[in-house]
């Protein structure tokens, strides 16, 4: 089941730059610009958890923040130009489950956003399941879905993906993929490392001749896209 967000603030390339970014992550993201927009939209898309700015429009986040407290099992994220460690407290006072200033970094509110979700609800971000982008892996279930419909993996497939996509944006080298999928049985299989990234490539990518998802370094190794 998708992880549904909504994002708060009348800043619009903030909405633009949270949203591309968070999308890419695998959630479904809907948006408001104002308090009272905001309460609208929580009403009807009954988000898992509001990013929701301090300073808005016709209300402010904080009434906002008691309010979806009232009627919405959400998590909330305050984010604030405020610096002042009294703020910090208010915010958390009326309901708000985590605080962060402005400028912040996407990767930064993404980890916020995986903690909130994990203390409330327990679901997301689960041990051993990874989302990325269309994909959703689960670790103990030796299972890949793509937009919910099952990929039917090798078990070598399924280990070389899981460890590419642990951590987007490292390189590896066929040596160690082939170790991280066989482990001690690796040896001399260094080469086969380019068919099984082949074969894979064919099951998950849309185009397995410019993937997104398992990217080629030339020289080097294999890795997983960082921007999913």
């Amino acid at each position: 089941m998708v992880t549904t967000l909504l994002l708060v603030d009348d800043e619009k390339r903030i909405v633009e730059a949270m949203s591309e970014y968070l999308r890419n992550e695998g959630y479904k993201i809907v948006t408001a610009r104002t308090g009272r927009e905001a309460l609208d939209v929580a009403k009807a898309e009954k988000p898992d958890l509001v990013v929701l700015d301090w300073m808005l429009p016709e209300m402010s986040g904080i009434d906002v923040c008691r309010e979806l407290r009232r009627s919405v099992n959400c998590g909330i994220i305050m984010l604030t130009a405020k610096t002042e460690e009294v703020d910090m407290i208010i915010g958390l006072e009326v309901g708000a489950d985590d605080y962060m200033t402005k400028p912040f970094s996407l990767r930064e509110l993404t980890a916020r956003i995986r903690s909130v979700l994990r203390r409330i609800h327990g679901r997301t971000d689960e041990i051993g399941m990874i989302q990325r982008d269309r994909l959703t892996i689960h670790e103990s279930k030796y299972q890949v879905l793509k937009d919910d419909k099952e990929v039917v993996l090798t078990p070598t497939e399924f280990k070389m993906l899981m460890t590419l996509a642990a951590k987007p944006g490292i390189v590896y080298s066929r040596l160690q993929l082939m170790k991280a999928a066989m482990e001690d049985d690796f040896v001399n299989y260094e080469r086969t490392a380019d068919s099984h990234i082949s074969n894979l490539r064919k099951k998950i990518e849309d185009d397995p001749s410019d993937p997104k998802y398992i990217q080629t370094i030339y020289g080097f190794g294999y890795r997983f896209g960082d921007r999913l």
